[in-house]
């Protein structure tokens, strides 16, 4: 993502009948635009984002005389679905946008750079330099997207899950006879009778899931802002209760808070002997048993999963974030670094100077060498030992040091 640079001054005076000496009237650059998130419920995905990598924003105009300033550059708006969470090159969190309109700036544009109307003064009657603008924010980010989901279907591979949100849902997910067929969670639409609930088929959990065996922790964030949990298990197996508990362990060890949502368990494949045989001596409340092949039990179990989404309390969710950014840490504190050939200068105030400064003007340089007397530079280079002719590198341009 990289802002728009910003516009440059302009150094412009005065040119009226009878005025042959105006003063200087240059206006200054416009801002670079910026590139911003903002969460959508009309987008779904972020294949938007595999296609494309690479976002620039508008860069601001040029300043003109008269005073005229610059056209701020547009920003750039990025539509993404509702749940992603936009990440630094490093891993740190830049904005969760967990909510419909939530907006996040993520490359800032460059200002734009002063005219030469602002370095009027009683000794300077007549500056013939402005300012270039700044360069806009350039940074690599990672957007990841947690579904948001009403109830979120989980349990061991091959229990059946994908098979059930089809038979729910007119979902179209992978469906096979062999463990991890699901890889990426899929989400469905089923009716309901109080209107609609969202529901995410979560890829099949085992033991060790909560410390990443088998993609735990890539599958279980997905869980995290459903209302309720339904546990589906599969009636074939040797022990679908031991099955239970594993999941159920691997859920809570994952986070404590989600263990505690509402849930419901449902066993499938009644369709078969094993699972027959399970119903008839279950002593259990509250177990659904289902078939996703011959529809057995459906309309009861979407029935429950309806009241427990309207009776679910919302899942708790970070505050949410509209704009943030994260500082790139510099220090003002000058600082002269002796190379093997010549000599650095580090200091935000002085790299920005150089960032701000015309060096083709005369003006501007003068202007820029005083103001590198006035920060302490000329002294700083002096005591570290810099002699004439040596090389001095600021902000990545290189300068011959004269007294």
């Amino acid at each position: 993502m990289r802002g728009g640079h910003g516009g440059r001054g302009a150094a412009t005076f005065r040119r009226e009948p009878f005025t042959p000496r105006g003063g200087p009237d240059g206006g200054d650059g416009g801002r670079g635009g910026s590139l911003v998130l903002v969460a959508s419920d009309e987008v779904t995905d972020l294949s938007r984002y595999k296609r494309r990598s690479r976002w620039q924003a508008e860069a601001g105009g040029n300043g003109a005389s008269t005073r005229k300033t610059g056209r701020n550059g547009s920003d750039v708006t990025l539509d993404v679905p509702v749940g992603t969470i936009a990440l630094d090159s490093d891993g740190s969190l830049i904005a969760d946008l967990d909510r419909p309109g939530a907006r996040a700036v993520v490359a800032s544009g460059g200002a734009g750079g002063r005219g030469n109307v602002h370095f009027k003064s009683s000794t300077r009657q007549a500056p013939d330099f402005a300012e270039p603008g700044l360069k806009g924010e350039e940074r690599e980010i990672t957007l990841d997207l947690k579904l948001i989901a009403d109830a979120g279907l989980v349990g061991p591979p091959n229990a059946g899950k994908s098979s059930l949100l089809a038979a729910l849902t007119a979902a179209h997910p992978k469906v096979g006879a062999y463990p991890f067929t699901t890889l990426d969670p899929e989400l469905g639409v089923a009716e309901v009778a109080g209107g609609r609930i969202v529901l995410a088929d979560i890829p099949g959990l085992i033991e060790g899931a909560a410390r990443g065996a088998g993609l735990g922790q890539r599958f279980l964030r997905h869980v995290e802002r459903t209302k309720v949990l339904v546990y589906v298990l599969d009636g074939a197996t040797a022990d679908p209760w031991r099955d239970l508990e594993t999941v159920r362990q691997e859920v809570a060890q994952f986070s404590a808070e989600l263990a505690e949502r509402p849930h419901l368990v449902t066993v499938n494949k009644v369709d078969l002997e094993p699972a027959r045989r399970l119903r008839a001596r279950n002593r259990r409340p509250n177990v659904h048993f289902v078939s996703a092949l011959t529809g057995e039990g459906l309309p009861a179990l979407i029935g429950a999963i309806g009241k427990a989404v309207a009776s679910a309390p919302p899942p708790s969710l970070p505050a949410p974030v509209a704009v943030t950014r994260l500082p790139i840490r510099r220090s003002d504190e000058l600082v002269v670094e002796r190379k093997p050939v010549g000599f650095a200068v580090h200091s935000e105030r002085v790299e920005r100077l150089v960032e701000r400064t015309n060096l083709e003007s005369e003006g501007g340089l003068a202007r820029f060498q005083a103001e590198l007397d006035r920060f302490g530079v000329n002294e700083a280079l002096e005591a570290a030992g810099v002699k004439p002719g040596d090389t001095v590198s600021i902000g990545g341009i290189e300068f011959e040091y004269q007294p």
